[in-house]
């Protein structure tokens, strides 16, 4: 039996492409953020739909969580390296909707 070959696109696609993560690497690519500044800045997306795609973000080392020793308890999320490498991608994301779709 032959073994099946993931495409790089696919698998990309399986990391990133719901849809609210591409929003949620946009907005860390201005600098680490606590989940409220988070939630605020993301437009339509609540509570739950955020900490679910963090927690997958942060397994695919997208996003990295620091948890502070503090009461109450303080939170704050950064791109990883691998996180902060997905700019181009979205830069030429938003090039194209610029060009080819009407806002």
């Amino acid at each position: 039996m032959l073994e099946k070959i993931k495409c790089p696109i696919t698998r990309t696609m399986e990391i990133v492409g719901g849809k609210w993560t591409l929003p949620i690497i946009y907005v860390l690519q201005s600098g680490t953020k606590r989940f409220k500044d988070l939630e605020r800045s993301i437009e339509g997306i609540n509570t739950r739909m955020l900490v679910k795609e963090l927690k997958a973000l942060e397994q695919n080392n997208i996003v990295e969580r620091k948890v502070y020793a503090e009461v109450p308890p303080k939170v704050e999320y950064s791109l990883t390296d691998k996180g902060r490498a997905l700019k181009t991608v979205l830069e030429e994301m938003k090039r194209w909707g610029k060009t080819y779709i009407e806002l």
